[in-house]
């Protein structure tokens, strides 16, 4: 293989596509995918997303996604990079969720991701990269957050066994963990827990089904929160030839609240 050159990092003529791409990580990893050359075809639920091939859809629906798989296939025959960003989450203890609750936690973090792999691994080929984004919460205990943060281990487990099934291929599979960047749902996540603390404080009580009493590191070990674009460097990273023979992997992209542990900074 040829040596690096500076050009490494870009992604000029590579198609990636990303899931969940009209807000938060999902738009600043498809807009850095763009800056950096590639041609990007994205989907929300929520918002209408901008990229060369855009289409509303929610990711748990097979027809809608096989509508876009084709979308994709018939504009650039291929795929070079695909992320796996749609995802959700709300704030309930672990009795506090009904099984309803669960399977859509289930379908939304975890089913989804292995349906859009199996839509697109067929135009990826020797060199493409998939890259699942999960959080923090899957390497860590999520109290409010448990069937969440199963899900989320779960896709850190599938990123590494695909990472070996596809290897012959050339395919890399890689994850993304971030934590403590304001998104949207980041941002509402924190808001839902303190009102949640504040409620059962006023209430005089020490916790009930539908509010575990934790909240998550209010600051990482670097002083300070990321932005949505540490993320999206991290995912340039993992889409072109300087990650070439990284794969299996997960990049924290959290100011060090992994490598904290139970640690805080005072």
């Amino acid at each position: 293989m040829a040596a690096l050159s500076p050009d490494g990092i870009l992604l000029t003529g590579r198609v990636a596509v990303v899931t969940g791409g009209a807000r938060g990580l999902g738009r600043a990893i498809a807009a850095a995918f763009a800056a950096f050359g590639a041609e990007v075809a994205v989907c929300d639920r929520v918002t209408p997303p901008a990229g060369d091939l855009a289409m509303t859809l929610d990711v748990r629906d097979p027809v809608a996604v096989e509508v876009f798989a084709g979308a994709v296939r018939e504009r650039w025959g291929r795929v070079d990079v695909l992320v796996n960003n749609a995802g959700g989450t709300f704030h309930a203890s672990f009795q506090g969720t009904s099984e309803r609750g669960e399977r859509t936690l289930v379908e939304e973090n975890f089913t989804q991701v292995t349906g859009m792999i199996r839509r697109f691994l067929p135009m990826m080929g020797e060199g493409a990269s998939i890259i699942n984004v999960t959080s923090s919460e899957a390497h860590q205990a999520a109290p409010g957050f448990a069937i969440y943060a199963a899900m989320k281990a779960a896709v850190e487990s599938l990123t590494r066994s695909l990472a070996l099934e596809l290897a012959p291929r050339g395919v890399r599979v890689n994850a993304i963990a971030p934590d403590a960047l304001p998104t949207e749902g980041e941002l509402a996540m924190r808001a839902t827990v303190r009102a949640a603390e504040a409620g059962r404080s006023a209430a005089g009580r020490p916790g009930g089904a539908e509010a575990p009493p934790f909240e998550p590191v209010r600051l990482p070990p670097l002083g300070r929160l990321g932005e949505p674009s540490d993320a999206a460097a991290a995912a340039v990273f993992l889409a072109g030839d300087l990650a070439r023979f990284v794969t299996g992997t997960t990049l924290h992209v959290d100011g060090g609240i992994h490598a904290a542990g139970g640690w805080r900074r005072v």
